[in-house]
């Protein structure tokens, strides 16, 4: 019987242990936070660009207030003001407005009153209003703020979950300050640590800490009775974080998503207008073709000036696929350059003649200098050392240069023809 005892206040601390951990978690929804020597209390300060200047005025106002208290040689106690309940309808209807809208999700006005949460918080507290049916229980107990129309308010709270039939109890603390117009609103998170030591200090006043009490003790006695809400709350925890992870991930994913949109739409538009998209490359110089895209590869061919080559895939790795003899063959793209198709019959027409302008011009091997031989080689027919030799140079001569090729090889005017020698014999 002994041991049957023990395993059962076994099995209920485990049971508690892993009931407060959501509640840790979830403090700034539902459940109490141990602050300071077991006193449970959440500090939730909302941020509103709009009270920026009235929060300032407040700290300053309490920082010289404490100033002067210090300077007297008095103590710092804080005063024990009496904790009054449901006091005033104005702040109970922007709190009662504020857990409405945590029921129903209402982010906008959560964001109005409090826009403290962050985008994580934002979407837990989304997530978790799927589960929340409604709060039937609301009471505000305040204290005065360190200025006028401040207050620190304790809000008690019951909870309905829309799969546990019990009403689950917790309690917030907000800082309360007012506008020029009159109306309440959350503290937007400009106070600085003299409110939040004076927050610390009401909050271990005895009376607030009997308050505090009964609402652990009714949180606990829950827990400690219902295994099936014990379960619901454990699921509560690991669904609301796994969905806060997947929509968070979702929510990176399409950033992504739309960075490369705008990239694409970019990269259109930088293309010129009525030009579609190459699908024909041809060579600027004299370049190797290739089995695959690597240096290492079987070498097919040689691709000449000017010859073009229908394009299949222009690769990132700095290589091109095209067509080649009925098959597929791969080209440095440093050495292709695009040739537009024309959509109007008349760019078509001038282009044609633009090519046989420019086929001509290759044709005639245009010199562009010359090159002085360092050792004698001799010279050949084409691009190759299996190539018919038309004679040898000797060093120190001078040949009319066309072209340096990428293949090694000079393209050169020799006895009025057209003819190569290796690059490494002349300079």
């Amino acid at each position: 019987m002994k041991h049957s005892k023990q395993n059962k206040m076994h099995m209920l601390k485990e049971k508690f242990m892993t009931a407060r951990e959501w509640v840790m978690d979830h403090n700034k929804i539902v459940m109490p936070l141990v602050l300071v020597a077991c006193v449970l209390i959440t500090i939730v300060v909302a941020v509103n660009a709009n009270h920026k200047e009235v929060l300032e005025d407040e700290a300053k106002q309490a920082a010289m207030a404490l100033d002067s208290e210090n300077a007297s040689g008095e103590g710092t106690d804080t005063q024990a003001f009496a904790l009054e309940e449901n006091a005033y309808p104005e702040i109970n209807n922007i709190i009662r407005t504020y857990y409405d809208a945590q029921a129903s999700g209402d982010i906008a006005v959560i964001s109005s009153l409090n826009t403290y949460l962050d985008e994580i918080e934002t979407i837990r507290v989304q997530e978790l209003s799927k589960y929340i049916d409604s709060y039937p229980t609301v009471n505000v107990y305040t204290k005065p703020g360190l200025t006028e129309n401040t207050y620190v308010a304790y809000v008690y709270s019951e909870v309905k979950f829309t799969d546990a039939e019990q009403l689950l109890p917790g309690m917030q603390t907000y800082y309360i300050g007012q506008d020029e117009n009159g109306d309440y609103f959350i503290n937007d998170g400009t106070y600085d640590d003299v409110i939040w030591k004076y927050i610390k200090e009401i909050t271990l006043q005895d009376d607030v800490v009997d308050l505090n009490n009964k609402v652990v003790v009714a949180y606990n006695e829950l827990l400690a009775e219902s295994e099936e809400l014990n379960e619901f709350i454990a699921y509560l925890k690991e669904k609301i974080n796994e969905d806060v992870g997947e929509i968070l991930a979702a929510a990176e994913q399409a950033e992504a998503e739309a960075n490369e949109i705008e990239m694409a739409s970019a990269q259109e538009e930088a293309q010129p207008q009525n030009q579609p998209a190459a699908s024909t490359v041809r060579a600027t110089d004299v370049v190797n073709i290739r089995s695959s895209d690597s240096e290492e590869a079987d070498k097919i061919d040689k691709a000449q000036i000017g010859q073009e080559f229908p394009l299949l895939e222009e690769k990132g790795n700095g290589w091109s696929k095209v067509a080649y003899n009925g098959g597929e063959a791969y080209i440095k793209s440093d050495y292709l350059e695009p040739v537009f198709e024309e959509v109007l019959a008349a760019e078509g027409t001038e282009n044609e003649e633009t090519a046989e302008n420019s086929a001509e011009n290759t044709a005639n091997d245009t010199v562009s200098g010359t090159v002085t031989v360092i050792e004698s080689v001799r010279v050949r027919k084409s691009a190759s050392t299996d190539a018919e030799a038309l004679g040898t140079v000797y060093a120190g001569d001078e040949l009319e240069l066309i072209m340096k090729q990428a293949d090694g090889w000079t393209k050169i005017k020799y006895k009025g023809q057209t003819a190569f020698v290796k690059s490494d014999y002349v300079e």
